[in-house]
């Protein structure tokens, strides 16, 4: 039985603890706060340290806010434990080249958990372009919105977890890479700054291939319902998805459901949280690798903070994704003496 640790007991953890006590795990969690709770559902046991946590995990899940992610990864990668990390996989570009080599240095996995690459819609936008049934894509718009997320204060500052662009706008990067190719440039725009938190920019991503990427984020207020859509077009055709469709009238109206929506609901079937913590299982136990990578991870952060800079000097800002993640992969793939 594949013993898990994980790491923080907030809203995101609920899905990893119930995705590995589905694949039969043996769960424990250390948390600061939550920990016992998170833990009743599942006959998880709660650990009273890190350390301990440590001692008796296989695979330690780093579900913590942002800004703790690279310290416990790091940790546990030395500790010679596969590594299961929230987005984004590190703050820093440095801290997340720095993950790479840790877990090759220590021969340990370590995947980031882009679970939109396992949402059916964006499988199925991926499998469509691969199979040229749009075309050579040229222009790709991407859209991610809902509540900023006030139950935490860390989220409003930018340091810490990077704004609606790092917390949340990264799933979206993420994707506009997989599906479209490597980038060469980035410049981006957001929204000045409120007392709540809520925010709004918008990236720009030029593909190697020609191709542009146009990703839109808002943490909006606490009735605005989640939303997610992307539109390809291409020389042959357009593919289309908007989370909203479903319904005929869409009201964004008070009062506003507590604590808000934090993420999107699956559209039916299994969860992609599961489906992916079960992909990341079958490689730590020896299997194919996943379809998202430590370097896809550090790539991610890579483009985030680059949006960021961009914003900061109103410049757009050149990059080398596809030089970055040979080297990266090179590392990950040839270990790190």
């Amino acid at each position: 039985m594949t013993r898990v640790g994980l790491v923080g007991a907030g809203g995101i953890a609920v899905e990893h603890a119930a995705a590995w006590n589905a694949l039969g795990a043996e769960i424990s969690i250390y948390s600061l706060a939550g920990a016992e709770a998170l833990a009743a559902p599942y006959g998880a046991t709660v650990a009273a340290s890190f350390d301990e946590l440590l001692a008796t995990s296989d695979v330690v899940g780093v579900l913590t806010p942002t800004p703790h992610h690279y310290e416990y990864a790091l940790a546990a990668l030395e500790a010679g434990r596969n590594v299961v990390c929230e987005k984004p996989l590190a703050r820093t570009p440095q801290q997340a080249h720095a993950l790479v080599h840790a877990a090759a240095g220590s021969g340990a996995q370590l995947y980031p958990a882009h679970v939109v690459r396992y949402f059916p819609e964006y499988v199925a936008l991926r499998a469509a372009v691969d199979a040229g049934h749009v075309g050579r894509p040229a222009v790709l718009r991407f859209s991610r919105a809902g509540v900023f997320p006030s139950w935490s204060s860390w989220f409003g500052e930018e340091d810490q977890s990077g704004g609606v662009v790092m917390d949340q706008m990264i799933h979206d990067i993420d994707i506009a890479r997989w599906v479209a190719g490597e980038v060469v440039a980035v410049y981006a725009t957001r929204s000045p700054a409120r007392a709540d938190g809520r925010q709004s920019a918008h990236v720009t991503l030029t593909h190697t291939s020609g191709a542009t990427s146009l990703v839109t984020g808002v943490w909006g207020p606490p009735h605005l319902t989640f939303r997610t859509g992307f539109h390809v077009a291409g020389d042959r055709g357009t593919l289309r998805y908007d989370s909203t469709d479903a319904h005929g009238v869409r009201l964004d109206l008070g009062p506003a459901p507590e604590g808000g929506q934090p993420r999107p609901a699956a559209a039916g079937g299994e969860s992609p949280y599961l489906t992916e913590v079960r992909e990341f299982a079958v490689a730590f136990a020896g299997g194919p690798a996943p379809r998202v990578s430590a370097p896809d991870g550090a790539v991610a952060v890579q483009l985030a903070c680059a949006a960021l800079e961009s914003i900061a000097t109103g410049e757009p800002v050149e990059v080398d994704t596809a030089a970055l993640a040979a080297e990266l992969t090179a590392v990950a793939v040839g270990g790190d003496a």
